[in-house]
């Protein structure tokens, strides 16, 4: 998939992600971490998270200080649990396995059918499982 908009996309739903807690640490160089929908590649200082279902993904550091928020007695930048600002996002259930590349040379997640597709920012993706997805998200349309 290139230049997705899935705020045009009528079969696209506005979601909002749940405030769940995660387990954070950060990365000290460059790597590449194995998600369920194939690896990722971080940079130093980026924010690797581990999910309720023990799932893992990086998130760049940018980001994840925007959307996450230390759970007390974490202070800001140090591993920990943090909880995830609510926010709007776009999210379509793929009725066929699919490809999205990440922004950043990060890497390509591979979904299956039934998995949703997440839109964060213009150009910003994630590949979520239905099952977290029910988890994670409500639906709000």
């Amino acid at each position: 998939m290139t230049s997705i908009d899935l705020s045009s996309d009528r079969a696209a739903r506005r979601a909002r992600k749940r405030g769940v807690v995660v387990q954070v640490e950060f990365a000290a160089t460059r790597g590449s971490l194995t998600t369920q929908e194939g690896p990722v590649n971080y940079s130093p200082d980026d924010a690797l998270l581990t999910g309720t279902e023990g799932e893992r993904w990086p998130v760049p550091r940018d980001a994840f200080d925007a959307g996450y928020a230390p759970v007390a007695p974490t202070r800001p930048g140090r591993p920990g649990p943090y909880r995830k600002r609510p926010s709007v996002v776009w999210a379509k259930a793929m009725t066929d396995a699919f490809d999205v590349t990440l922004d950043r040379d990060r890497g390509t997640l591979r979904g299956q059918a039934g998995d949703w597709l997440v839109q964060y920012a213009p150009s910003d993706f994630s590949v979520v499982s239905a099952h977290v997805f029910a988890q994670t998200y409500e639906l709000l349309d």
